[in-house]
């Protein structure tokens, strides 16, 4: 059973390291789809690891039912890794970048001085992010703006809405 808990740990260390060597090995076996990456040997010898130590601990069950089973489950661990991952990769969604918040609106969050700058709390693909602003006149704290352009990755020009 020792051996099996080994191959779990080890699993998620993989799994650890895939976060810090992304991409690794993606191009190895599998062409584009990389069916040989770190999260998915991570998600195979994890799952084989510990069915096996679950099998033979609990179940009472040898070593070689013991492997057998962790085989079967680290295949549909690894595989749906695999799956998971290249549907999020295929989702068709772009990233949001700072350039999608012209014309959005948002709200003042420390009043903007004229020829200063203030903050303002704007939603970047849904999340509330704070980003310095600048405008042409005075706005009060509380106040609806509009994004007129972006001046830099944390900047942006602001103008009050209308109503």
């Amino acid at each position: 059973m020792g051996w099996f808990l080994g191959f779990g740990v080890a699993g998620l260390v993989v799994l650890a390291l895939a976060l810090v060597f992304d991409g690794l090995l993606e191009s190895i076996g599998g062409g584009p789809d990389g069916f040989l990456s770190l999260p998915v040997i991570a998600g195979f010898v994890s799952a084989l690891g510990f069915t096996g130590a679950v099998v033979m601990g609990a179940a009472g069950a040898g070593p070689f039912v013991a492997t057998l089973s962790g085989v079967v489950a680290g295949v549909v661990a690894g595989w749906s890794t695999w799956w998971f991952s290249r549907a999020l990769i295929r989702s068709g969604e772009p990233a949001p970048r700072g350039e999608d918040l012209a014309g959005t609106s948002g709200a003042v969050v420390t009043a903007i001085p004229v020829g200063g700058y203030g903050e303002v709390l704007l939603y970047l693909a849904g999340q509330p992010v704070k980003y310095a602003a600048k405008s042409t006149g005075p706005v009060a704290r509380g106040t609806e703006v509009w994004v007129d352009s972006v001046l830099s990755p944390t900047s942006v020009t602001v103008r009050p809405v209308d109503h």
